[in-house]
């Protein structure tokens, strides 16, 4: 009889997780997208030499892997990491 509450409860977290997964497909994208376009821009701007442009660099290769795998809440972290190293990097730090 207990086995039968469970059922449901696991069912619930798992659409929980499914949810989630989805929200963050799309800040994924968005922050990536974002972050290659900044990216592109620094190295224009002659910045692609600095230690934070290669931090950047090196978040966003992660996170390109990430996303392809569907781990999209580590690749939104990275992306999002990896644009504060490019400001980092267009401030000259």
């Amino acid at each position: 009889m207990k086995a039968w509450l469970c059922v449901p409860l696991i069912a619930l977290a798992l659409a929980g997780c499914a949810g989630n997964k989805a929200a963050y497909r799309d800040s994924c994208a968005t922050q990536l997208d974002a972050a290659w376009h900044e990216l592109d821009l620094a190295k224009a701007e002659g910045f692609a030499g600095t230690v934070s442009y290669s931090k950047a660099l090196s978040l966003l290769t992660g996170a390109k892997t990430q996303q392809q795998f569907e781990a999209f809440e580590g690749c939104t972290t990275k992306a999002e990491k990896a644009r504060f190293y490019i400001r980092e990097s267009r401030a000259g730090r």
